[in-house]
């Protein structure tokens, strides 16, 4: 005889009666745990509840600060290509206005939108300028060339709101 014929498999075993009972032993085994306690199921669904609030909190935070950056980011090609107009004008920002940014470099958005980021206003003199980007959480970014040459960047949140690395006015 093989060793297959002298021991029953496992569903075999499993499957033939208990001594003294007609109820496989499957059944048997499988009726002896009835599910879990109801502080078990309770304590596994408040975990769940903690991990989806952590989860959602970061999300929102994470989708805030790419509406920020965007914005950054939009200011930041508008400041280069009000450099680029500048040269072609002999060093003049004079002609530094939405519509000229806008015809230099056709993917500045100029008009308002609550989908992405766009410029919002532009100031200008022959020797300076001032470039805003409005994002789409009302945030307003904000680069600025003095005459002297000195840049500077601001980020102005909305009344209430911290936008700019967690408050309401700051540099970036």
């Amino acid at each position: 005889m093989t060793l297959h014929q002298q021991r029953p498999s496992r569903i075999a075993r499993l499957a033939t009666p208990d001594a003294g009972t007609d109820e496989p032993r499957a059944l048997a085994v499988a009726g002896a745990q009835d599910g879990f306690s109801l502080p078990e199921v309770l304590v596994v669904t408040l975990i769940v509840g903690i991990l989806a609030a952590v989860a959602i909190a970061t999300l929102t935070g994470t989708a805030t600060k790419a509406t920020t950056i965007q914005a950054k980011e939009l200011a930041r090609n508008a400041e280069t290509t009000a450099e680029t107009i500048a040269n072609e004008h002999a060093g003049s920002y004079a002609a530094v206005t939405l519509e000229e940014l806008h015809a230099v470099e056709p993917t500045l958005p100029i008009a308002a939108s609550t989908q992405q980021a766009y410029l919002s206003a532009v100031t200008h003199s022959e020797s300076s300028y001032s470039i805003t980007a409005t994002a789409t959480n009302g945030a307003e970014l904000t680069i600025a060339r003095a005459a002297n040459g000195a840049v500077t960047r601001t980020c102005k949140s909305p009344s209430g709101k911290a936008y700019c690395s967690g408050v309401e006015s700051s540099s970036w």
